[in-house]
């Protein structure tokens, strides 16, 4: 790509004051778009999911670990995958430490198809801590779409349901295992589902992007096309 051109000083200040103006209105639409995302309605949740953890059997409502908010990233995991996604494990490598959001009443967890025998040995070889759920032989990731068989339940990714989705030129999302953050919030023992988010909509969790965004060069790369942390150079 062409690098930006080179001027004075005085001409680097004005054009960046010029794109402060766009940064503040942007920001102040963030803002507005997040106190929309707080006020919408929740559902509750019909079932309790049973997951696997380090621990054995686990609820969802478990899961929660005490906490009032629960925030699941949905990893691409399948039963027959013998390492995580690469984008997803972008992702994960973005969280930060986890006692920050613990402080405010919020509980991180990553949860996927794959049993947890497949789970646990990658993610020891990743070095992360956030909990790891196995959702094998429950409804979670298909009540929730990032897991999408049409011999299961209807197809739906991104809120598009199979028709639209190959109307659109992604026909690839009406089968396999997606990724996607979903938002619970627990009242008592009352689990609710407050927000879930798929494709784009989860770009704001991987910082990397946030980082290369400052930079003259930008993100250089698609989120798929990152290696694992541990394969650069291999």
């Amino acid at each position: 790509m062409d690098l930006p051109k080179i001027v004075s000083r005085d001409e680097w200040l004005t054009a960046r004051k010029a794109l402060l103006a766009e940064e503040k209105q942007v920001t102040l639409q963030q803002d507005t778009l997040s106190a929309h995302r707080r006020e919408l309605p929740m559902v509750k949740l019909d079932k309790d999911y049973l997951l696997e953890g380090p621990e054995g059997k686990t609820s969802l409502l478990e899961a929660f670990e005490g906490r009032r908010q629960l925030i699941t990233y949905h990893f691409m995991f399948s039963p027959d995958d013998t390492e995580g996604h690469n984008s997803c494990s972008l992702l994960v490598d973005n969280i930060s430490h986890e006692e920050h959001l613990h402080a405010l009443n919020t509980t991180v967890a990553l949860v996927s198809r794959a049993p947890l025998d497949r789970l646990t040995p990658f993610k020891d070889r990743m070095g992360w801590t956030v909990p790891w759920y196995s959702s094998f032989g429950s409804d979670f990731n298909y009540d929730f779409h990032v897991t999408t068989d049409e011999a299961v339940a209807p197809v739906e990714y991104n809120y598009k349901d199979k028709a639209t989705l190959v109307e659109k030129g992604t026909p690839w999302y009406a089968s396999g295992e997606w990724q996607g953050v979903s938002v619970f919030l627990r009242d008592g023992d009352d689990v609710y589902h407050t927000y879930s988010a798929y494709e784009r909509g989860i770009d704001v969790l991987v910082t990397t992007y946030h980082y290369l965004d400052l930079t003259p060069l930008g993100r250089q790369a698609h989120v798929t096309e990152f290696s694992l942390h541990d394969a650069y150079g291999a």
